[in-house]
């Protein structure tokens, strides 16, 4: 029987000795677009970086397909938020999607026409093609966006983390970005997203993980999304959603 793309056992994160996730257990299916949802504060970011390996874990284990990070590092795509990026940094757009086959190569090796190819092949994918050789720090926060998406595709990894990718874009990237991710998940790719749009989680993902420091619920999202289990999520904040609970009521999740 194959591994899954991801497992986590009874992990634990803190800072400063105040804990932030509390004993996690999740596993994660095969080829799924999965939406990772909670209030602010309930270490939703927190839980991808702990994962790769990017903050230190209190207890617990990760495993990808069956192995630690370390040796599935190749098939684990990230896509950071994009506040947490130096974008000053002097490269251009086509130095940055490059960026994703690095992997590909090896110590000591540049990029070479393979790599261009692939990084060209990326930026079409989301439709920016044109600009492969600004900087980046000339970019809309959307194209900003989409040149992250286009570095995580040129990885070709099997199972992608984003951090908040739909966060601050215009319709036409958001609307990109969810065709992106569709054809990923057409592919068998496996893709987590931190989401925050409760208005849009049913439209946008097949599973769902309910997170609020412990983790709520996890599963598809038809059984899991539902008022009861949003209700332990957000507790009396839900109150200040009232419109989106409806909205789930009613099964209204379009814009």
């Amino acid at each position: 029987m194959t591994a899954p793309p991801l497992e986590i056992h009874d992990m634990t994160v803190a800072y400063h000795r105040k804990p932030v996730l509390w004993d996690i257990d999740l596993t994660v299916p095969e080829g799924k677009l999965v939406g990772i949802v909670g209030p602010n504060g309930a270490g939703k970011s927190t839980l991808l970086k702990a994962v790769l390996g990017l903050i230190p874990v209190a207890s617990g284990r990760v495993t990808f397909y069956g192995e630690p990070y370390a040796r599935q590092r190749r098939r684990v795509g990230y896509v950071p938020q994009r506040e947490s990026v130096d974008w000053d940094f002097p490269v251009t757009v086509s130095d940055v999607v490059m960026m994703g086959t690095y992997g590909q190569l090896g110590w000591l090796r540049r990029p070479g026409a393979k790599q261009r190819a692939t990084a060209r092949r990326c930026l079409e994918q989301v439709g920016m093609p044109e600009l492969a050789d600004r900087q980046i720090r000339q970019l809309s926060g959307g194209q900003q966006q989409r040149v992250f998406l286009a570095r995580a595709l040129a990885q070709d990894a099997r199972i992608y983390f984003m951090d908040e990718p739909f966060s601050g874009v215009d319709a036409a990237t958001e609307a990109a970005i969810l065709g992106l991710l569709q054809t990923l998940r057409e592919r068998g790719r496996t893709v987590l997203v931190v989401h925050h749009d409760l208005l849009t989680v049913r439209h946008y993902f097949d599973h769902v993980i309910l997170l609020n420091m412990r983790l709520i619920a996890a599963g598809p999202t038809e059984a899991t999304f539902t008022d009861e289990n949003l209700q332990k999520t957000y507790g009396g904040r839900l109150t200040v959603l009232d419109e989106a609970a409806e909205a789930v009521r009613r099964g209204e999740f379009e814009r």
